[in-house]
């Protein structure tokens, strides 16, 4: 239709994906943010887990994949983000790579996964006030027959360090982001043929996603971009602007050697 090969949308994909992983990974750091709300993501590659054993040449990572989100609930950034499994090791990744990029402490609110105490306390030490918001769910004779959770009838508060805020112990921001990322990238609709069918460019979407949301895409209540709002960027960032992190990292590249990491953690040796 738009007389554009995959194979170079797929190509552009790919380079600016890493373009983006790389510019966060580098500049997103120094943020100093009060309140950080985190949560998972669920989406698949090739295939659902439970459908993995009658799957024929499933790729190596093919499966359940999740992606961790850290937001600041007030300039609405995504200071952290990760894909990967949901298990303690990328826990752990996820929650070191956020201390890495905030200055002064905070308060963290998550949902009940519990390997974040674990890694919130290897990552933050003392440093921090922590609560975990743990939803309350309801049976549900139906549930098992829709696309979706059971009913939520309740949650309660845990203090797991520090001394957080009872009316900041939210979670709302982040799972609002969820909505946006389902309703903004193809690879997170549900029940469509979009899914992903390669982890790596699964990863290279998140990453272009995230860069255009910080810098690019004003917030509705804020009126400028999450970027702005936390103070790494003195304006909205055009899509030719984005583009443009393409020449950066072919410089970058020349001179240093090309990425030091990706957004992304494998999941399975």
């Amino acid at each position: 239709m738009a007389d554009v090969s995959l194979n170079t949308v797929t190509k552009l994909l790919q380079d600016l994906g890493a373009a983006c992983s790389e510019y966060h990974y580098k500049h997103v750091r120094g943020v100093r943010c009060k309140r950080v709300q985190t949560d998972e993501i669920w989406a698949f590659n090739y295939c659902k887990e439970k459908n993995l054993p009658g799957a024929t040449a499933a790729p190596a990572l093919a499966g359940d994949i999740w992606t961790w989100t850290a937001i600041c609930a007030d300039s609405k950034l995504i200071v952290s983000y990760l894909v990967g499994g949901r298990d303690a090791g990328t826990a752990f990744e996820f929650m070191q790579d956020l201390a890495d990029r905030l200055n002064g402490r905070t308060q963290l609110t998550s949902d009940g996964f519990r390997p974040y105490i674990g890694a919130v306390e290897d990552a933050f030490g003392a440093g921090i006030d922590f609560a975990m918001l743990i939803k309350i769910y309801g049976s549900d004779p139906e549930a098992e027959k829709r696309y979706s959770p059971a009913q939520c009838i309740g949650t309660r508060v845990e203090t797991i360090q520090g001394a957080p805020e009872p009316e900041h112990v939210s979670t709302s921001y982040v799972e609002r982001q969820n909505l946006t990322m389902r309703m903004a990238m193809r690879w997170f609709t549900r029940l469509t043929n979009g899914f992903s069918k390669r982890f790596e460019n699964h990863c290279h979407a998140v990453a272009l996603h995230f860069a255009y949301y910080n810098f690019c895409r004003v917030h509705r209540s804020l009126r400028v971009t999450p970027g702005m709002e936390a103070g790494l960027s003195d304006h909205v960032w055009s899509v030719d602007e984005l583009v443009g992190l393409l020449e950066t990292k072919k410089r970058a590249a020349i001179e240093a050697g090309g990425m030091k990491r990706g957004p992304y953690r494998p999941r399975k040796s």
